[in-house]
């Protein structure tokens, strides 16, 4: 029987519950245990599938076409193992079950109430994935903070697993903020006793406070913790701000949270974690030998959520090649073809980053037009790549007008169109191309060497495609499409033979990437930024050479 750890927050949003949840995961599965994470979130909608990356960050899309939350990313990332629909559940999927039940008449007589109805639900949506005989540990957390709203049935769905699994297959992490007063110097207990208080009320009690700190915490004040929140003074875990979050997991294993919980659920401790591999991530991305600044082109650079993927498989790649990679936000709406040279001045590599609608787009086609021409490294990822080619069409092939039909539904030339299964569909919530799909790819081209393999599968998300009435004349022109849906000849990656690194795929590569298996197109993309760079610092030191040479003739 799998047992269950719940992770609620308190005080204050983003806390960091699922970098939690994936650190605690992670150390159980270094101690040799099946593990799996789950995330409830309390919003209405069924999916962030429909969301403005500005509301809610990234949209995270897992192997089997699910739009979910982007904490998802971070469950893959640290456990290095697939996701799936059921490890994402919202509040609108579970109402949206209840009506389709009450319309079938599977309540007939009964009033459909939240409790039990919609508790049962998520009840049985929490001990969906332990049931399958799979896991030995199924951890969830809970979205949104104690005391909201629209979480208290999942606060309630918890407190009757607590009272029907029993206390030896069920524990609740509490994730608080202990604020630091800078003119009083003092840490400060009472809103987490608040918030713990609130808990309790509603009939949860923690049996774990993880405590996110900026200050060390000392004895006294875990003492003063532990005896107003009724837990034990090893149950007090100090969160303290890291330098990354891959220090997470080591830090939590110092605080010995995976051992406190694997007593408190009576489960034996055999192994001691293996972390070899995480501990070498570290040290190579704790001491790298190198730099490259990569800009990242995008329309939602105000926040980094929207791009969290795309950030973190830098951060892997990063580490392979043991290079440091600065990312400079570029944003694409104020990039023009005067300013061009001046916005990118400095950077190894460029990376489009995708996205919807117009707003940008002619900022994206200016800054890849300088990219191809100037041989800095490209990459371009979904619209990135659609974008691409457009540059391609417009300035090397001269199809001036040349346009995806998202952007410019009269162009002459639509190089990018919408696919032809997407023409019928009127509702947006999850009918786009996702999930993972299979590619062949090209024997001789760059993809195909960066891969090792004949065929690949990679995750979309998407409605526009290339089209692919004008890949003759773009493979003439010397543009090539080096990877392509196996079934529907659907173009997944084009490439620029010639140019250091030109590369744009239709599928989200990033995410794939993971601390353990680092997406290879991220970093032979960082490889080449870092030759890049090491050429240009060459070039000036030739230069700089010279010019002394000259003057000392001079002299």
């Amino acid at each position: 029987m799998a047992k269950y750890i719940f992770v609620t927050g308190g005080v204050t949003s983003s806390l960091g519950k699922g970098i939690i949840a994936a650190s605690l995961a992670k150390l159980l599965q270094a101690r040799g245990l099946r593990v799996t994470i789950q995330k409830f979130d309390p919003y209405i909608n069924v999916d962030p599938g429909t969301l403005n990356p500005y509301e809610h960050g990234e949209c995270y899309v897992t192997e089997d076409g699910a739009e979910t939350d982007l904490d998802l990313g971070h469950y893959e990332r640290f456990l290095n193992m697939p996701t799936s629909q059921a490890n994402n559940v919202t509040t609108g999927r579970i109402y949206q079950t209840v009506i389709n039940k009450e319309r079938e008449g599977a309540y007939l007589g009964k009033t459909v109430q939240v409790i039990p109805h919609i508790t049962d639900e998520i009840k049985r949506r929490i001990l969906l994935l332990g049931n399958e005989g799979k896991f030995d540990l199924v951890i969830t957390e809970l979205g949104g903070t104690v005391g909201d709203i629209e979480s208290l049935p999942y606060i309630e769905a918890v407190r009757q697993l607590q009272w029907e699994l029993g206390s030896e297959n069920c524990l609740v992490i509490h994730l608080t903020l202990i604020p630091y007063l800078k003119a009083a110097k003092e840490l400060k207990t009472k809103p987490t006793q608040h918030s713990v208080r609130l808990l309790s009320e509603n009939g949860v009690h923690p049996d774990v406070i993880v405590c996110r700190t900026e200050e060390p915490m000392y004895n006294d004040l875990k003492k003063k913790i532990a005896l107003f929140c009724n837990v034990t003074v090893d149950s007090v875990i100090e969160a303290n701000d890291v330098a990354t979050i891959y220090e997470v997991p080591l830090e939590m294993l110092r605080e010995r949270l995976d051992q406190i919980c694997l007593q408190k659920l009576r489960i034996p401790i055999t192994l001691e974690p293996e972390l070899t591999k995480w501990r070498a991530f570290l040290d190579k991305l704790k001491y790298p030998k190198s730099k490259v600044v990569i800009g990242l082109i995008g329309k939602y650079v105000e926040l980094q959520d929207a791009y969290k993927s795309i950030l973190e498989s830098f951060i892997h790649a990063g580490a392979v090649n043991e290079c440091q990679v600065i990312i400079q936000n570029v944003h694409s709406e104020y990039i023009n073809a005067e300013n061009v040279a001046e916005k990118l001045e400095g950077l190894d590599g460029l990376l489009v980053a995708p996205g919807f609608g117009h707003r940008g787009i002619e900022g994206k086609i200016e800054a890849i037009r300088h990219a191809r021409e100037s041989g800095l490294p490209f990459f371009g990822i979904c619209l990135g790549m659609q974008c691409a080619v457009v540059e391609y069409a417009r300035n090397v092939l001269g199809w001036t007008d040349a346009h995806s039909t998202e952007m410019t539904a009269n162009t002459s030339h639509p190089v990018i169109d919408l696919m032809e299964e997407q023409k019928k569909i009127t509702t947006k919530g999850g009918t786009m191309r996702l999930g993972a799909w299979p590619c062949e790819l090209k024997p001789g081209t760059l993809a195909q060497k960066i891969y090792g393999c004949p065929r690949i599968s990679e995750r979309h998300r998407h409605r526009y495609e290339f089209n692919d009435a004008y890949l003759e004349k773009f493979e003439a022109g010397g543009m090539v499409a080096s990877g392509r849906n196996p079934d529907s000849g659907l173009v997944e990656i084009m490439e620029l033979p010639g140019h250091p690194f030109f590369i744009g795929s239709q599928f989200h590569p990033e995410l794939k990437s993971t601390v353990e298996n680092p997406h290879p197109l991220f970093v032979h993309f960082i490889k080449a930024a870092g030759n890049f760079a090491a050429g240009r610092k060459e070039k000036a030191a030739t230069k700089t050479a010279g010019a002394i040479s000259q003057t000392e003739k001079q002299d």
